[in-house]
């Protein structure tokens, strides 16, 4: 291909990229489905009083009608699913257009029962197989809870005190984050209005307000908000070519979070609890899916030891977006655990291709995994850049490949085979 049909074909899927962003700005999956705070704090005062009624949530419905199609287009004008030796960014592009079109039509069955399916697409399921493996999420979801609950009583001692308010996490992220991407490239504020614990965009974090956080929760913010999802929305926003890569799409999700709790992992801003956490919102999901309404999935959570705003929290995440009642459930919370698991297996399987570049170029921007490897070429010709910033543990190759590098040798070992008396001979 000649260097002026390159710049012709680079030049069609810019203009493809503008009209996917145009397009999408409407789609608002989080804000869509958000409770108003003030139906959370009568309800979980009344859950505290063992007063428990299904919540009632009137969601305004999005018409999205217009996006769809427009979406619809620029999936057939990337080259469609069909299409023969479609150029990688075409594929890219029309995987993103497609999700996003998803997501639409997600978003307009809201407070309905229809909504869960297309968020099952997106999000997956419980019971989905690990790539890898012969267990699934669901499986590994058990595994973590268990542990947990074996480990707990050890860990009792190294509990961590929840004692730092908002305001003051709030002025020490400011302060490193400021250190590392440079003064005022994002910036942190409290939000009162906020149902996660935090959010993490491109340029601002958000804390929410009212909420004591721990020394854990500062480093796994650091680990998992700022240098994965702001740190990668970052990079994205330097792309030259393609600005929808500081735009974290429904089809990038599993892999973003997947990513950023890895980054906990590698960073040591992890703990069994959060693990057990995580696991819990899938088994929370798939009870949901099988007939668990609200009032059960709350008590469920608060039978695992959740306080009742963090389990009144926790049930709303599995529910949003979809009648309280049970049967159905929003699949999101499904990824983080998927993710995860998928993410470390990439990179055991990148380091022993001896593909470290692989690894580098997944922060260049939002992308899924088959992005990374699918898009080399366009790494290769400069049309995509590297990322300007990388994380903190990623910046050490040496150690990172010294921590996969075992974890590659030791997954051939079956502890199933193993017998404890074998271990202690020729001591």
């Amino acid at each position: 291909m000649s260097a002026s049909t390159t710049d012709v074909a680079l030049q069609h899927y810019a203009e493809l990229d503008r009209r996917l962003l145009a397009a999408v700005r409407g789609i608002r999956i989080l804000p869509t489905v958000a409770w108003p705070a003030s139906l959370e704090d009568r309800m979980i005062a009344d859950y505290s009083k063992g007063r428990f009624a299904l919540p009632q949530v009137d969601y305004v419905r999005p018409d999205l009608a217009a996006a769809r199609a427009e979406l619809a287009a620029i999936e057939a004008a990337a080259g469609g699913a069909d299409a023969a030796d479609i150029d990688p960014l075409g594929d890219y592009l029309r995987r993103t257009a497609e999700s996003w079109r998803i997501a639409a039509e997600m978003l307009e069955s809201v407070g309905t029962s229809g909504f869960a399916a297309p968020s099952i697409v997106l999000y997956g399921r419980p019971d989905d197989a690990i790539p890898g493996s012969q267990r699934s999420n669901l499986d590994a979801a058990r595994y973590f809870v268990e542990l947990s609950d074996e480990l707990g009583a050890d860990l009792l001692a190294d509990d961590i005190s929840v004692n730092v308010p908002a305001d003051e996490l709030r002025a020490d992220l400011a302060a490193t984050l400021d250190a590392f991407f440079g003064a005022g490239t994002i910036k942190v504020e409290v939000d009162p209005e906020l149902t996660a614990k935090a959010a993490a965009g491109a340029t601002r974090i958000r804390l929410r307000g009212g909420t004591c956080f721990s020394e854990y929760d500062r480093h796994q913010l650091l680990a998992h908000e700022a240098f994965v999802h702001s740190l990668t929305a970052l990079n994205g926003r330097r792309q030259p070519l393609l600005a929808s890569l500081a735009r974290t799409s429904p089809r990038v999700t599993a892999t973003q979070e997947g990513l950023a709790v890895f980054a906990e992992l590698m960073s040591g801003a992890i703990d069994i609890a959060r693990l057990k956490r995580i696991s819990l919102r899938i088994l929370a999901i798939d009870m949901a899916l099988n007939g668990a309404d609200f009032v059960e999935v709350y008590r469920y959570f608060s039978a695992c030891g959740q306080s009742a705003a963090d389990s009144f929290h926790s049930a709303q995440r599995v529910f949003r977006g979809v009648p309280p009642g049970g049967g159905v459930a929003f699949a999101k919370d499904n990824v983080y655990l998927s993710g995860l698991l998928t993410v470390h297996t990439f990179f055991r399987w990148a380091l022993k291709q001896r593909r470290m570049d692989l690894l580098r170029h997944l922060f260049a921007g939002k992308l899924t995994l088959h992005d990374v490897v699918a898009l080399q070429p366009h790494f290769a010709s400069g049309a995509i850049l590297p990322p300007r910033w990388l994380p903190p543990w990623m910046q050490h190759v040496h150690g990172l490949a010294g921590k996969l590098a075992f974890s590659v040798f030791i997954n051939g070992i079956h502890m199933s085979r193993v017998q404890g008396d074998e271990l202690l001979h020729g001591g």
